[in-house]
């Protein structure tokens, strides 16, 4: 054992034994279900326009908790179930539902118009925001944030799919990404990672 830990040790004992305050030695570091990205060199924000038009950065929505998840409205069955149970969540919450901002990116604003978005995001929860961009755009952010998506052909030019990555970017309320939590986990694992990052 390192002289430095042995001498950090020694004093959380003495500290422990004169104020009974042993965690005051010990790193207040959360324990979380999802991946803990904190510190990623990527997915730091980004421009982008919501269902209403009204152009949106990752700063708007400062205090909150922020779920970020790339989709598409025709999509069968990640995409609902992912934002569903982003609004289960919310209810979870309880008071502090308030404090977390559900967001839906397309990856097919071929077809995903703001007013099919709004009526989208209306299934799920009022104030989760559905956001686009242009294609050239969304090929930038999707490299920024690591995540893919491709067309896939159907048997008739409107009928086609779009394959993508199933996951949500978690941001705490100072804006910094500190979660990715993949598709299929359930909801209650991240209710409480979000109930940490609100503390």
């Amino acid at each position: 054992m390192k002289r430095n830990t042995i001498k950090f040790i020694a004093a959380c004992a003495v500290l422990a034994g004169a104020t009974g305050l042993i965690a005051a030695c010990s790193p207040a570091q959360p324990v979380f279900s999802s991946i803990d990205v904190t510190g990623a060199d990527y997915a730091k924000g980004f421009e982008l326009t919501d269902h209403n038009g009204q152009v949106r950065h990752l700063s708007d929505f400062a205090g909150k908790v922020v779920v970020l998840f790339f989709g598409y409205t025709q999509c069968p069955d990640v995409c609902p179930t992912s934002m569903a149970e982003l609004a289960e969540i919310k209810k979870a919450l309880g008071k502090d539902g308030d404090r977390l901002q559900g967001l839906f990116v397309t990856v097919d604003p071929e077809r995903d118009t703001p007013a099919l978005l709004k009526s989208y995001m209306a299934n799920f929860d009022p104030t989760f925001l559905a956001l686009y961009t242009t294609p050239d755009k969304l090929t930038a952010l999707a490299k920024d944030y690591k995540i893919y998506f491709k067309k896939v052909e159907g048997k008739t030019p409107t009928s086609y799919s779009m394959d993508h990555s199933a996951g949500s970017y978690v941001y705490d309320t100072k804006g910094q990404l500190r979660l990715f939590t993949r598709y299929g986990s359930g909801p209650k694992p991240l209710t409480e990672d979000i109930r940490l990052l609100l503390q």
